[in-house]
């Protein structure tokens, strides 16, 4: 199938297609052109033209096509998450790019969890699914029943997470702690001592990070400053309200996402007049929108692209048998220095 199909099918030009499938920018096309070209892309089973590009290099032999399901196995729908969102995305160029077809993008929340109200048919029908795949990338830390579940079905397995799950295997992770201790080192030397907490705090690495930070530098936790959430921009939006109303004198917010952050960002901005002082804003994950914001969000930068490639490249090498023992490849994170944070006065 061309580029033409795909471009009859979403009403946009072929260069348009072949830019947004080639990853040539983000800003290349909208979101909303983006998800009709790759949900296209997938419906009738895109690759690349092998031949055309053998043709710059003769000696190189076609692959078979491969095929493989991707489970997403903290989210309801990738518009739920924009860093699912985009680590999904880089994840479907890198399969075009090696040749690989997804026939199922698996909810586990929805369809795996084994919660109440779940259909067994469905479940079995997706099990067996699994089991006809030549591999399973999984997006997002899931439980270890499911894992377990799934591993019974199909032994060629890569999870792409942020902390090591320590089972048998294949991972690429980007370890959480080691973020938020990245996140809070950078307003500790901004002088900044009292700091906020808003994001899950529930067997979360980011929070974990946060206390160990302060513990490590002789500072009390001070819970009336964390403020548990479910790290969406509504309930964000509801917990960084709270803080302000309660009065309490932080001087900076740690922010487990930029979802979070950019929340936090839009209430400061309507209330400049009001506050007396600056509060310094920091999160995690470096999406899209971090770039957009007033101020410009200072994040600390989570290398999707690289992740995605490399879960793709560990997943092929193990479907081909080139490595049997579990493998654990772990990227660093960076912290990306823009303007929402100040010194402490």
């Amino acid at each position: 199938m061309s580029l033409k199909k795909i471009a009859e099918m979403t009403g946009v030009s072929p260069s348009t297609v072949s830019r947004v499938l080639n990853n040539v920018s983000s800003t290349c096309a909208s979101k909303e052109v983006r998800d009709k070209i790759f949900d296209a892309a997938r419906e009738i089973g895109y690759q690349p033209n092998e031949n055309a590009r053998n043709l710059k290099n003769p000696s190189k032999v076609s692959e078979p096509v491969c095929h493989i399901s991707i489970v997403l196995a903290r989210i309801k729908s990738l518009d739920d998450d924009p860093f699912f969102y985009e680590l999904f995305r880089s994840l479907e160029i890198s399969l075009l790019e090696n040749q690989i077809t997804i026939d199922h993008v698996i909810y586990a929340e929805e369809t795996l969890s084994g919660k109440s109200g779940e259909d067994p048919k469905k479940k079995n029908e997706i099990l067996r699914n699994i089991e006809k795949s030549q591999g399973v990338i999984i997006l997002g830390r899931c439980s270890r029943q499911l894992l377990t579940e799934i591993l019974s079905f199909n032994s060629n397995i890569v999870g792409v997470w942020r902390n090591s799950m320590d089972f048998q295997v294949d991972e690429v992770i980007c370890d959480g702690q080691k973020a938020a201790e990245l996140a809070m080192n950078h307003l500790f030397l901004l002088g900044h001592r009292k700091i906020a907490y808003i994001g899950d705090c529930s067997f979360e690495s980011r929070y974990v990070g946060y206390c160990g930070s302060l513990i490590s530098h002789n500072l009390p936790i001070n819970y009336d400053w964390i403020k548990p959430t479910d790290q969406t921009g509504e309930s964000a939006s509801s917990a960084f309200s709270g803080l302000l109303e309660e009065g309490g004198d932080f001087s900076a917010v740690f922010c487990a996402n930029d979802v979070t952050a950019i929340e936090v960002l839009k209430i400061l901005k309507k209330r400049t007049r009001k506050m007396k002082r600056k509060i310094s804003v920091i999160s995690i994950d470096n999406i899209e929108g971090s770039e957009n914001t007033s101020p410009f969000l200072t994040t600390i930068h989570i290398p999707r692209k690289e992740m995605a490639h490399m879960a793709v490249t560990l997943l092929l090498d193990r479907i081909v048998k080139g490595h049997t023992e579990t493998v654990r490849i772990e990227f660093p994170c960076r912290i990306v220095n823009r303007s929402s944070c100040y010194p402490e006065p």
